[in-house]
């Protein structure tokens, strides 16, 4: 199996662009609340956003009424998703597109590794 190429482009762009937004964010805060969100703030928005992705997969598959484009919305709030796990990983010191490329990396190996063993 080839292996990914660590810091991928398309990764570190979405990283530094994800950091550039929340240095708005932040600008933002410290103007109306006189400081930055903490990490466990950040966390719990998240949280908030991965919980209703839940409900819009549903809204997609017309098991749940939403008002809007169901579609639209989903698509905003998986993106608002990836920009929460860049910026969570930012603050917490994780370098996002190494932990990515090294976590596809082990679980590609173990499903092949899986696969070969149930002879497929």
């Amino acid at each position: 199996m080839a292996k990914s190429q660590s810091h991928d482009s398309g990764l570190a762009q979405a990283d530094a662009r994800a950091v550039e937004v929340r240095g708005l964010y932040e600008r933002l805060e410290q103007r109306l609340l006189g400081r930055t969100w903490t990490v466990p703030e950040l966390a719990v928005g998240f949280t908030n956003d991965a919980a209703f992705v839940g409900r819009l997969v549903l809204a997609a598959e017309h098991t749940w009424d939403i008002e809007g484009n169901a579609n639209a919305e989903l698509r905003h709030k998986l993106a608002e998703c990836m920009w929460w796990t860049f910026v969570l990983a930012d603050k917490l010191g994780v370098d996002m597109p190494e932990a990515y490329e090294a976590t596809m990396d082990k679980i590609a190996d173990g499903l092949e590794q899986t696969l070969r063993s149930h002879g497929a």
